[in-house]
């Protein structure tokens, strides 16, 4: 019964571990890849702008991106590193829409192909961060 027991708790002492714990806070970082989000706003230089509710966007594990930048269908490849972002050239369609759309729209365009971009996910939020400053602010969607 005894070496029963003891046999038992192995297990549960290695797994513990003998380790210094860090002092600092722990955190994971959310997946980018494979998941819907939602565009919310868009800030540029100091300024913020709502996303229409059309825009969205995802990311495959393949590097295929696609989405809607907030009145036309927009399809990408994206490398993602760790937390960096790179998205080449968008193929989008050509509709036209209102002028507050279209100018959304130009903007986030802008945004996802200045250069790499910082991501950090977390709690079903994802802020894609330009070195400007510059911010896309997402939202996982609703399954």
């Amino acid at each position: 019964m005894i070496l029963t027991v003891a046999a038992g708790l192995v297990p549960l002492a290695v797994a513990c571990g003998t380790g210094k714990a860090d002092s600092g806070s722990v955190s994971v970082q959310q997946p980018v890849t494979g998941v819907d989000w939602r565009v919310d706003s868009l800030t540029v230089t100091g300024t913020t702008r709502h996303a229409p509710a059309a825009a969205h966007l995802r990311i495959d594990e393949d590097g295929t991106a696609a989405g809607n930048l907030g009145c036309n269908q927009f399809s990408a490849r994206a490398t993602v590193h760790g937390d960096h972002i790179t998205f080449g050239a968008l193929r989008t369609t050509r509709m036209a829409c209102a002028p507050d759309r279209m100018a959304f729209e130009r903007a986030l365009s802008r945004a996802l192909t200045t250069g790499t971009l910082v991501a950090k996910a977390d709690a079903g939020k994802l802020t894609l961060t330009d070195g400007a400053g510059d911010r896309i602010q997402l939202s996982r969607s609703a399954e």
